[in-house]
């Protein structure tokens, strides 16, 4: 099992910046990717950001088009835990964020989710 506790969601103000952290515990051998999804009310949850964690294509990564250039996806392996630096944020940026691991055998775990609130 893998766990995944999410900080750094809050309200802030449009333009301003936040920084969100995933950390993973657990048996997390065998982890594909991390990354961040959000969702808004009557909304699917859609991705943000992910980066690979291991193979041939450790360290890449992928970006929604509404956010880059604005947010950033990082990882330190050493700690498990992966990073979203969101900066310009907008007031559409406004969702609760999810991280998430994938399983080389493609199973998800989720975080519980952190609210970010951009006001206009």
């Amino acid at each position: 099992q893998v766990r995944l506790v999410e900080s750094g969601g809050g309200l802030v103000q449009a333009g301003e910046s936040l920084r969100l952290s995933c950390a993973a515990s657990g048996s997390t051998f065998g982890t594909k990717t991390m990354g961040w999804y959000r969702q808004t009310p009557g909304e699917q949850r859609e991705l943000v950001a992910v980066v690979s964690t291991s193979g041939s294509t450790s360290g890449s990564t992928d970006y929604a088009d509404s956010v880059k250039g604005r947010f950033t996806i990082s990882r330190d392996n050493a700690k498990n835990t992966v990073y979203l630096q969101m900066n310009s944020l907008k007031p559409e940026d406004t969702a609760v964020y999810y991280c998430n691991l994938k399983t080389w055998g493609n199973y998800n775990y989720w975080g519980q989710g952190t609210q970010v609130t951009v006001s206009s």
